[in-house]
């Protein structure tokens, strides 16, 4: 079961890294004004939510605990992402602050996992 587990937190590295790498990539664009929502950010966005989803339940199938109240502000900090880049996805600019935010929420996301244990 840990190889699996391990897997699945592979993978849900591998989302985050999307999403981020996404954004950074149009830092450039963005103090332009001309940033996009790149498919690599949805992509990063939906590996994630589908590998969390995964993990929770392997954890909790594994016996080992789980911290449903930091796992439920995740989820929310993730959904709003989602929902921003998805509605956003074909736009050929999205404005500064809403491009803005997906950035600041996706780094909230990373130390929400690391910092509160």
């Amino acid at each position: 079961m840990d190889v699996l587990i391990h897997i699945f937190v592979g993978l849900h590295i591998i989302g985050i890294a999307s999403l981020l790498g996404g954004f950074l990539t149009q830092m450039k664009a963005m103090g332009q004004g001309t940033a996009r929502f790149v498919p690599a950010m949805l992509h990063g966005a939906l590996t994630m939510l589908v590998t969390g989803v995964i993990l929770i339940g392997l954890n909790q199938a594994d016996d080992q605990s789980v911290d449903n109240v930091k796992m439920g502000v995740k989820l929310a900090v993730l959904i709003v992402i989602l929902g921003l880049v998805y509605v956003k996805r074909d736009d050929e600019k999205v404005e500064k602050p809403l491009f803005g935010l997906v950035g600041l929420l996706t780094v909230v996301n990373i130390f929400i996992a690391v910092l509160w244990t």
